[in-house]
């Protein structure tokens, strides 16, 4: 997508290609030259950005570096510096926050529905259907005050989804929803408007949730915005491309970009299903990318310093609570965990998940069976707290780390502590930054490097992503892929389970634990077979208009036809200008020109590939 002006005086009309046939789409609303900055720090600068109809975005950057502050002021909930945003008049636009901005007075049915009878919202299925999702097991008379901060964020959520605005933004939606959740809220917002109806955008470190709902990307990084076509895995490759295409040297950053899109490439199979123009491009960005994590040698290296035996539990069961009050979370479970294993935790709310990693960390004692752990057995749990650094407060963070060892082993490679810290994302100005002046994000950054250079063999992560951004997360999922011992992840982040563990296992609240050779996906299909959960299942027809005639199909195959061609044509373009560039190495005019040749090249190709995409969907 190309930076676009707004026209408040008239209606702006986009031309769109959905089943075979070009539609007009109304631009809805837009920003011109915003800028805005907090302190010495210039956030935005002087970006334009549009939305129009059918538009579904998602927002990625790291903390701090604007994400919040662009959606704040295309919703009109903050002013510009300069610049302006407009409207096409009438349009509707929502804002989900990610501060508490309901009364804590009001009951949790008034806040949602205000005074509507209950006969008035209950005949309504789109409202049912959100209430039940959302607010089920909520108390619908109780006070906002006394709810915990994840039903109040569902609660907020609800009030929003009921209506029927035009524009939708949603800041970190997914904070506070389970896997069943995040997974609700995809298929929601897929089916809430037909393709070239509505808009919304997001912010979310939520990758999974990114792929599944977003057909654009906008990357917020040192005051500007750059655009993307696609969802996560679109975005990264295009990102590895565009650095490619610069020529930029092969720093850190752009490693691990490659590391990813070697990830997104060699994962789930539905990850493969992308065009053939993309699997060619992706293959070439990717042929010397090792595998993200060498299973068979970390697996050696695990039972090196682990030995044979880890933590078993045999037969356990746990109930909490005696006579009436009894809850029982366990009723005879085993779970034995091996040298170098790799297990992700789903479940559902209270099923358990957090008194599990407690029981393998020695912290709770069961009711009855038993826990065998390995004589070299050392465990560290990065815990949902943000206490556990009180009393480092004071100390910078390179001092933090230093204060464990001066030199670590990451990956068969000899690190120092700056080198370490750096990996995970501190620079060399943040290295120095005292621990009570970090960023929630930041924070969890440095728990996570404390227990790791505390130099455990068995690792426990108690849904980690917390305040994390996709570029954090990537870099310590990179970090992880070296490490050699027992790693268990407790997480609703569905992408970061796969991505990081070998198998998973799931809590259904029924007191049993249970593997999933089928992954996340068999999880969700388990608790919706079981009539307790909403289906993770890709809906597409009810996302879209009834299906393609056999005529329109027959349409989609001559224009997909006629644009593999110009693609091709496309391709062999630019490899003979970049054959150009190597020839005039040193003519910057030269290769200013070449450069220009490229920009069009590229913008002409990301044209056809929208076009490719959009007539493929027909044929699916």
């Amino acid at each position: 997508m190309h930076s676009r002006a707004s026209a408040p005086a008239r209606e702006v009309f986009i031309n769109q290609y959905f089943y075979g046939k070009w539609y007009h789409v109304a631009h809805l609303l837009g920003g011109e030259n915003l800028s805005i900055s907090f302190a010495t720090r210039t956030v935005l600068d002087g970006v334009s950005v549009g939305l129009d109809e059918g538009d579904r975005i998602g927002i990625v950057g790291r903390n701090g570096d604007g994400k919040s502050t662009l959606m704040r002021l295309l919703a009109g909930r903050q002013t510009a510096d300069s610049g302006r945003v407009t409207r096409r008049g009438g349009v509707q636009v929502s804002y989900l926050d990610q501060t508490d901005v309901l009364d804590g007075e009001d009951t949790v049915g008034f806040a949602i529905v205000g005074e509507a009878a209950d006969h008035e919202w209950a005949s309504n299925p789109k409202i049912r259907e959100i209430m039940g999702a959302l607010v089920g097991e909520v108390d619908w008379h109780a006070n906002i005050h006394s709810l915990s901060g994840g039903q109040k964020r569902r609660v907020a959520l609800a009030k929003l989804l009921i209506g029927d605005d035009d524009v939708i933004m949603l800041d970190e939606p997914t904070n506070h929803l389970d896997v069943e959740g995040v997974a609700w809220l995809a298929k929601h917002l897929k089916q809430r408007w037909r393709a070239n109806e509505g808009a919304f955008v997001v912010v979310t470190h939520d990758r999974w949730f990114l792929d599944e709902v977003c057909t654009r990307t906008w990357e917020v990084h040192d005051g500007v915005i750059d655009p993307f076509d696609g969802g996560y895995a679109a975005y990264v490759l295009a990102r590895a491309e565009r650095d490619k295409t610069a020529a930029v040297v092969e720093s850190k950053r752009v490693q691990l970009v490659k590391k990813e899109l070697a990830w997104l490439r060699r994962g789930a199979p539905a990850r493969t299903a992308k065009p053939k123009f993309r699997i060619e491009a992706a293959n070439d960005l990717i042929a010397d990318v090792p595998e993200p994590r060498d299973t068979v040698a970390l697996s050696k290296m695990a039972t090196a310093r682990l030995g044979k035996d880890v933590i078993d539990l045999e037969n356990v069961s746990l109930t909490y609570g005696e006579d009436e009050t009894a809850k029982e979370l366990f009723n005879n479970i085993t779970l034995r965990l091996a040298p170098g294993e790799r297990l992700g935790l789903v479940g559902v709310n209270g099923a358990g998940k957090t008194t599990l990693l407690q029981l393998l960390n020695g912290e709770v004692s069961p009711s009855s069976g038993k826990v065998k752990r390995g004589k070299t057995v050392k465990t560290a749990v990065l815990t949902q707290e943000v206490d556990e650094l009180d009393d480092v407060l004071g100390m910078r963070v390179v001092e933090v780390i230093e204060r464990e060892k001066r030199s670590f082993d990451v990956g068969g490679k000899d690190m120092s502590a700056g080198q370490l810290v750096e990996q995970l994302g501190f620079t060399k100005d943040k290295q120095w930054t005292q621990v009570k002046d970090l960023s929630g994000g930041e924070r969890r950054r440095l728990q996570l490097l404390r227990l790791l250079v505390g130099e455990p063999n068995v690792l426990m992560l108690d849904e980690p992503t917390n305040d994390l951004d996709t570029d954090t997360l990537a870099a310590v999922e990179d970090v992880l892929d070296g490490w050699p011992g027992t790693l268990v992840v407790v997480s609703h982040d569905r992408y970061l389970l796969e991505r990081v563990t070998d198998h998973q296992m799931a809590l259904l609240g029924d007191g049993k634990l249970r593997g999933l050779p089928g992954g996340v996906d068999q999880y969700l299909e388990l608790r919706a077979d079981a009539g307790v959960g909403p289906s993770a299942k890709s809906d597409a027809a009810a996302t879209a208009p009834s299906g393609p005639t056999e005529g329109e199909k027959r349409d989609a195959r001559k224009v997909l036809n006629r644009l593999e061609r110009q693609l091709g044509k496309n391709s062999a373009a630019d490899a003979k200008v970049h054959a150009k560039m190597s020839e005039h190495v040193g003519d910057y005019d030269a290769l200013a020109d070449l450069n220009a040749k490229l920009a069009k090249l590229a913008s002409e190709r990301a044209g056809l590939e929208l076009e490719w995409l959009a007539a493929s969907e027909v044929l699916e």
